[in-house]
């Protein structure tokens, strides 16, 4: 499988792009990768990068999007911070890559499990992370059940991973109404923002 080419991503459309990382998730769930020649990539993006997706995921070592995903050199804008949440740096980067270098699909990607996710559900105190979860402490507030205070914590990993999934909404709320190049864009229908849950227990992910 060849690089991504100023061709190719100019016959990207958003659903297409969408495909792409269901099927190369399949291909991960099976352990198959697609046939292709890293070195060799590396020589065809020298001079430039054509890649066609931006996926928001992240820092834990178990979800690199590249790897559940299958895709190689070129193919993938890679953004990572605990707990998957976008600030303005993040919200930059995603503008960059949608409006300048020309990527036809946003994924904010969330997963079961999630050590930030935990840690604001907790109210985890320590030096810059304190900062860091309160970004996630809305997604916590906003999941409803259980209403037993003694349940909402990192013990109960259903409430967990629910918040997971309200985090991963948010951040997708928070692109749209603090980015008006995104959100100009998507209604454009020249990008996609969706969002993903990857499964650490069978390496499946889930769209919504």
């Amino acid at each position: 499988m060849k690089a991504h080419t100023k061709e190719t991503q100019a016959t990207m459309t958003p659903d297409k792009a969408l495909q792409f990382l269901r099927e190369g998730n399949e291909r991960f769930q099976n352990n198959l990768k697609a046939n292709r020649n890293l070195l060799e990539q590396v020589n065809e993006t020298r001079d430039g990068q054509f890649p066609f997706a931006t996926i928001l995921s992240c820092i834990d070592s178990r979800v690199s999007a590249e790897l559940v995903f299958d895709q190689g050199l070129g193919d993938i804008f890679s953004v990572r911070i605990a707990g998957n949440f976008v600030n303005k740096d993040i919200l930059g980067s995603m503008e960059f890559a949608s409006k300048l270098a020309g990527t036809k699909l946003i994924v904010v990607l969330g997963h079961t499990s999630c050590g930030a996710i935990k840690g604001a559900c907790d109210d985890a105190k320590l030096g810059n992370l304190t900062s860091m979860l309160a970004k996630i402490k809305p997604a916590v507030q906003a999941v409803d059940e259980p209403k037993d205070a003694s349940l909402r914590n990192s013990q109960n990993l259903d409430f967990v991973d629910n918040v997971a999934v309200q985090n991963v909404k948010m951040a997708i709320d928070n692109i749209r109404t603090k980015s008006h190049v995104l959100q100009e864009m998507e209604e454009n229908k020249e990008i996609k923002i969706v969002g993903g849950m990857y499964d650490i227990s069978d390496g499946s992910v889930t769209f919504f």
